[in-house]
């Protein structure tokens, strides 16, 4: 379905498309044959190629014409993504940094930090990742224990723990949440600040995944040393910023289904493959729950799209999409794995990757059950779960939490 809803949106597509066409021969090729092999290739290949999608003005759709992008709104940004859907080429390599903390350095980094990060991010010069989640924060993002200490100087000295990292193996920068004040409750002892992946003191190491990648990380931060206008949004502003971010994060969850290939035509033709799948009631019926919910996810995000055209900020209802997508891919999975049987997870096919990978992505932009307990107080106006840690200064929480249990 296209969203040509104006002559503008329509000679939009027809530009992107045209633009594709004259240089989708200089994509790398990433699947099938002649598919790049070297993971340090590939990546120097996304980032040239990223930057080739920049200067086409097919990368920082909605960024604000004077960081590089085209100042459009989010319906252009899908016209564009289906367009490199369908030319068969890679999308950006840094859609972390692009699509999410692009976003919040432009709007709450200084005129400083927005001139020497944003040009380098928007052309694959300077990959990012984000630095959020920790092992003994579990889901509760507001719980990090990353420490920043203020130094008399007024720069600052980091230490602590990051988990689940993506793209930090070759990431430039991060952007980091730190707590850098215990004695106030824990949403607002928080800092955001831009951390060099390459400091004295920053130590990354792979997590190896069912799939055999490596595509998440833990980061370790020794007494790190940041300079003074590495804050992002100001001191104690940490959480503000950081919902910033996930706002970001979940809409391009929610609104990327198609462009991750979670889409149920997909599905649906490597099932017709098999003349006895096709024949069978109970997987037609599996079936058609599958596309019908992958379905909704599609009309709502074109509400979403209409919202966020008109000026509006989308609200929590935007994790009920990527909780949708997910658990109707993994059910979509298994139904192809039960039709497919063994040759479902055979390396040389198309589904062992994204069987294997899929559970781990429940954790993703927010855990089901987080996502599940904010959409029921926010959206349905549930009763909110009780909360023990509520007004209670960070460094106090454990010995409360001790006597309570």
């Amino acid at each position: 379905m296209d969203l040509d809803d104006t002559q503008e949106q329509a000679a939009y597509r027809a530009q992107a498309r045209a633009w594709l066409d004259e240089h989708k021969s200089q994509a790398p090729v990433l699947d099938g044959a002649g598919a790049l092999q070297d993971e340090s290739e590939i990546i120097a290949a996304r980032r040239a190629w990223q930057g080739k999608l920049a200067e086409g003005g097919l990368a920082g759709v909605t960024w604000p014409k004077d960081f590089g992008g085209q100042g459009l709104g989010p319906i252009e940004q899908v016209i564009c993504n289906q367009e490199i859907a369908k030319a068969k080429v890679p999308g950006i390599l840094d859609a972390i940094g692009v699509g999410m903390l692009g976003p919040t350095i432009i709007a709450h980094g200084t005129d400083e930090q927005k001139s020497r990060y944003l040009g380098p991010m928007l052309h694959g010069d300077e990959v990012w990742c984000q630095l959020f989640s920790e092992p003994a924060a579990g889901s509760d993002l507001a719980a990090v224990q990353a420490r920043a200490r203020l130094q008399e100087d007024g720069s600052w000295r980091l230490s602590g723990q990051k988990v689940w990292t993506t793209n930090a193996q070759f990431a430039s920068y991060g952007l980091l949440l730190a707590r850098t004040d215990s004695d106030v409750p824990k949403h607002k002892g928080l800092t955001m600040f831009i951390v060099p992946i390459d400091a004295q003191g920053v130590t990354v190491r792979g997590l190896r995944q069912i799939s055999g990648e490596a595509e998440f990380n833990e980061v370790f931060f020794d007494d790190v040393a940041l300079d003074a206008d590495a804050v992002v949004g100001g001191v104690g502003n940490g959480w503000g910023t950081a919902m910033t971010t996930l706002m970001f994060e979940r809409v391009t969850i929610g609104l990327g289904s198609e462009g991750m290939g979670y889409n149920s035509n997909r599905f649906a033709q490597a099932i017709a493959a098999d003349a006895d799948a096709r024949r069978d009631p109970e997987v037609r019926h599996t079936l058609g729950e599958i596309a019908s919910e992958l379905l909704a996810v599609r009309f709502t995000g074109y509400r979403t799209l209409s919202a966020l055209q008109k000026g509006q900020v989308p609200g929590p209802e935007s994790g009920l999409a990527k909780i949708t997508i997910v658990n109707g891919a993994i059910k979509a999975g298994d139904l192809i794995t039960d039709v497919l049987g063994p040759d479902a997870l055979s390396e040389d096919g198309e589904w062992a990757y994204m069987i294997s990978f899929l559970p781990g992505l429940k954790s993703a932009g927010g855990t089901e059950e987080i996502l599940r307990n904010t959409i029921g107080e926010r959206v349905l106006g549930l009763p909110p779960a009780p909360r023990l840690d509520k007004g209670i200064p960070f460094s106090e929480l454990r010995s409360k939490e001790t006597a309570a249990a």
